[in-house]
């Protein structure tokens, strides 16, 4: 304790989005948290995006869940991708902050409690294998790491396989996004037996049209997943 004291005093800490001082480590100072737009109340059942008017317990759809298939269950995301929300995000994802996992996961974790099962296991969306060779590691792995360690549950990092070479996709239109993933995303054989017959709670950073966890979730299915739910830490909305 005594270490602990003294490291503090060296080095307090900080908001995890900007350098002000914070009561505890690994949060957000007061500014920031009003700022971060963090999702509640009524949302969306599929995707978990916020809906206007008021929780009453009804499932509920938005209006891209209620128009495209979804072949995943329920789903969930901690924050809008915008202003923080935005930069912690692409902070966790090219910028070397692996930290971030830690206090993002712990959102993360709040929201997806109603989507667990007794036997849920948790599966991050997987990097082609150049891509993680050159950012070092996946995002998504470090939150499913994170969040199986919060939520008490197990952690498969290699069920899905990325042997597809894909380009980034942003600014691709929805159905640009849908082409260029298909057959990008695979079971790994020698994990189908911890995915077969159990309910999966499928793991990313950002949802934008949904393509990347759609293929996912059908590569889950494919060997035998009883059911899969979403959980992000963001998720894209549109301007009104």
């Amino acid at each position: 304790m005594q270490m602990q004291s003294v490291i503090r005093a060296i080095y307090p800490a900080q908001c995890v989005a900007c350098d002000a001082q914070t009561e505890a480590e690994y949060g957000l100072c007061g500014p920031c948290w009003r700022e971060t737009q963090f999702i509640g109340g009524l949302v969306c059942d599929t995707c978990g995006t916020s809906l206007p008017g008021e929780d009453c317990g009804d499932i509920v759809q938005c209006d891209d869940c209620m128009t495209i298939a979804r072949p995943w269950n329920r789903g969930r995301a901690a924050l809008v991708y915008a202003g923080i929300g935005r930069r912690l995000v692409l902070a966790l994802k090219h910028g070397d902050r692996t930290d971030l996992a830690r206090p993002t996961s712990a959102w993360m974790a709040r929201i997806a409690r109603p989507l667990l099962r007794d036997d849920t296991v948790l599966v991050p969306v997987p990097l082609h294998w150049m891509r993680l060779a050159r950012r070092r590691y996946n995002q998504a792995a470090l939150l499913v790491h994170g969040l199986g360690h919060a939520l008490d549950r197990p952690v498969c990092p290699d069920a899905l396989l990325r042997p597809k070479k894909t380009k980034p996709l942003e600014g691709h239109s929805r159905d640009a996004r849908f082409a260029a993933l298909a057959g990008a995303i695979v079971a790994n054989p020698g994990r189908a037996e911890m995915i077969k017959g159990r309910s999966v709670l499928l793991v990313d950073d950002v949802m934008t049209s949904g393509a990347t966890l759609a293929a996912s979730t059908e590569a889950l299915c494919a060997v035998g997943a009883k059911d899969v739910s979403i959980v992000t830490l963001a998720r894209v909305v549109k301007n009104p």
